[in-house]
């Protein structure tokens, strides 16, 4: 991408701190910024034709959001996910998950939402960039926990799901994109038959499985 293109980015719809946010973390989950990298502020500034304080908080907001980390006196990178990382992040969804699909298959709440999602995966080219993939995938699961109408708790699930996004593009074909689609339908068919076991069974092994193949993809690394 030249420099006018990636200036071209910065939409004028919206704040250009916003557009930036948006521009780099769909660089991270593509990819494009890979594992490893330094993001700085200069640099940031220079690629995209906006203020150092403009970029400044843009990287904030990734470090906030856990796509980029900070020590103390050195610049962002982007980090690679470790086994811990990963087993971490899914403890805590298995967590708050489980609780989520059995509140709504208790409560008859089967969101359209979430069948639309499922179904949107299923139809999403193998080929599609990772931030894509991993949008589409995690709408099925977000859209569960809006279902729940517990502002704190979509609230706590949000603050998740740049990190899960992230650990899902670093091993974007590792997961199966037709099996999760497939597992998707499962857990939604079981919430909406009102069958409380069989979703946070379904769930629950939906969620181990995508632990361990993000893990052992890790692995070999």
């Amino acid at each position: 991408m030249n420099d006018d293109a990636r200036k071209s980015v910065i939409s004028k719809t919206v704040s250009i701190s916003e557009a930036l946010t948006e521009e780099l973390r769909s660089k991270v989950l593509d990819g494009d910024i890979p594992a490893g990298s330094l993001v700085t502020e200069t640099e940031v500034a220079s690629t995209y034709g906006v203020s150092r304080p403009t970029a400044k908080s843009a990287i904030q907001s990734l470090t906030h959001d856990g796509l980029l980390r900070r020590r103390p006196n050195k610049p962002a990178y982007v980090p690679h996910l470790s086994k811990s990382d990963i087993e971490d992040l899914y403890f805590v969804r298995i967590q708050i998950e489980t609780s989520v699909v059995r509140h709504l298959a208790k409560n008859n709440l089967a969101p359209s939402a979430a069948l639309k999602a499922a179904d949107e995966l299923a139809e999403l080219p193998e080929d599609a960039p990772s931030s894509v993939f991993a949008y589409t995938d995690l709408a099925f699961h977000a859209s569960l926990v809006d279902a729940t109408n517990s502002e704190r708790l979509i609230e706590l699930y949000r603050t998740l799901l740049d990190e899960i996004r992230l650990s899902m593009a670093q091993a974007r074909y590792a997961l199966g994109q037709q099996r999760i689609s497939s597992e998707h339908h499962g857990i939604y068919f079981a919430i909406e038959e009102r069958n409380e076991l069989l979703a946070v069974d379904r769930l629950t092994d939906h969620l181990n499985g995508a632990c361990y193949a993000l893990c052992a993809n890790q692995a070999k690394k």
